[in-house]
């Protein structure tokens, strides 16, 4: 009986393993889709060319404090992937038997909204961590994190800090106090729920 069972690990493992490793081929030729014709650092300019889009000094501290603090909390630490959150997500999507959560880091969320679909499958998510990787070897902290915020949808047809402060509260990213930061970090989840035009 052991034995049977210690075959039918090994045959599983083996099974997950080949799994991996298509999905991760899968993921790298859309990663390779996703800049062949754009590079990175061309979709970039392209963002940074936008009529609301704001540097790190022109945005209120407190956002990237609340920023971190809500969406990734050891986004200083990793290098753009947090694979034991990936992980963890994985485990929690199986028991969901569909896609729930993905783990993601800022970096990847930033690689998501620069390059790929949002449509939600392994692959995507595969060519997401190859993104991240390029972004954080070519770009500071404090870049992904001005562009994450300068690109991320927050509500009411507005992309970026600096549209969103101004639409919801008539000023720039850098006035904002903190509760108008807090409530603006919040609409990063789930700008339908909680935009400051439904929480006021």
């Amino acid at each position: 009986m052991k034995r049977i069972i210690k075959k039918l690990i090994s045959i599983f493992l083996l099974l997950l393993l080949i799994i991996s490793i298509l999905f991760i081929g899968i993921g790298y030729v859309n990663y390779v889709k996703a800049i062949d014709d754009v590079s990175i650092a061309d979709k970039v300019a392209e963002i940074r060319k936008r009529p609301h889009y704001v540097t790190f000094d022109k945005i209120n501290e407190n956002l990237f404090t609340a920023t971190v603090a809500i969406e990734d909390r050891r986004f200083y630490e990793h290098h753009g992937v947090e694979y034991r959150s990936m992980l963890r997500a994985a485990v929690t999507n199986v028991f969901a038997h569909g896609i729930v959560g993905g783990g993601s880091t800022i970096t990847q969320q930033l690689a998501k909204n620069l390059c790929l679909s949002f449509k939600k499958n392994l692959s995507r998510k595969f060519a997401e961590v190859f993104i991240a990787k390029d972004l954080e070897d070519h770009y500071s902290k404090d870049e992904i994190l001005e562009m994450y915020l300068n690109i991320t949808y927050l509500g009411e047809g507005n992309y970026g800090i600096q549209a969103a402060s101004q639409y919801y509260y008539h000023i720039d990213a850098i006035d904002l106090n903190k509760q108008q930061c807090d409530i603006l970090v919040k609409t990063l989840k789930r700008p339908s729920v909680y935009n400051p035009s439904k929480v006021n």
